[in-house]
């Protein structure tokens, strides 16, 4: 090969060869958008009209698009690793949303859901003008006709959730009110509700509404007009009511043994 092919050669190699590129060329300049979280509790007044304040949250009374609402905030985990905490927080968030849901299908009244906002773990809902049925158990306010009337619809409101597969979680006489303008009963609270046709978990929902609605002499009778409603509406009824014994020869048990 002569000297002048050689040369010619060696130039189409280098035309060959990409520029070399510095590190600085190399790499990609991302740009972080930071975004803002609106304290929407702190915006409507929230933290200055605190209701109650319990182990899971606290709740708080606001004007929610010109409507009287309430505003249920969960307590962050301090003991929980931050991304495990923001998810199981959310989770809860949305089966409490949808347990509320489900249960106004099945002809439960429930508080008209609002919205839900994940950022500030909370749940926006109707506020119920009305009182729980422990205020008005503790009250001694009740007619033996009106605790036959509020047993029956309650037995009904929970036969009818046990036989569309809610389980409420927290049946208690403080997640059950009475709406002043009509006296209809309103289950609120379904933090703990969760799907299941397990007979098992329908006798704790109900041993957990007996345990509270009887505390009195006088409430107690309520208790046997829930059950005889729900016997009347659940299609289920039998298998729920064998359960429901075993759940309370246990808790008795327990009660006795300490």
């Amino acid at each position: 090969m002569t000297a002048t092919a050689k040369r010619k050669a060696s130039e189409v190699v280098d035309d060959a060869v990409p520029p070399t590129t510095t590190a600085e060329a190399a790499t990609t300049t991302t740009t972080t958008t930071t975004t803002k979280v609106v304290d929407l509790i702190k915006n409507l007044g929230g933290y200055d009209n605190m209701i109650s304040q319990g182990a899971e949250g606290r709740v708080f009374a606001v004007t929610f698009l010109g409507k009287p609402a309430i505003v249920k905030q969960r307590f962050e985990k301090t003991y929980r690793h931050p991304i495990l905490d923001k998810k199981l927080t959310k989770s809860r968030l949305n089966m409490e949303a949808r347990g509320m849901m489900r249960a106004r299908k099945l002809g439960v009244i429930t508080p008209t859901l609002y919205y839900v906002d994940t950022h500030q773990a909370a749940i926006y809902m109707e506020r119920v003008d009305g009182a729980s049925l422990k205020e008005l158990i503790r009250a001694g306010a009740m007619t033996e006709e009106e605790m036959r009337d509020v047993g029956e619809e309650i037995g009904r409101v929970v036969a009818a959730m046990h036989d569309g597969g809610l389980i409420h979680g927290d049946l208690t006489t403080s997640n059950i009110l009475l709406r002043a303008r009509d006296q209809k009963v309103v289950v609120i609270d379904f933090g703990l509700a969760h799907n299941s046709i397990i007979p098992e978990d329908k006798g704790v929902d109900l041993y957990v509404l007996e345990r509270a609605i009887t505390v009195t002499h006088r409430s107690a009778a309520m208790f046997e007009h829930v059950m005889a409603a729900y016997k009347q509406h659940s299609r289920q009824w039998s298998a729920s009511f064998n359960k429901f014994a075993e759940v309370r020869m246990r808790g008795r048990k327990r009660s006795m043994i300490g």
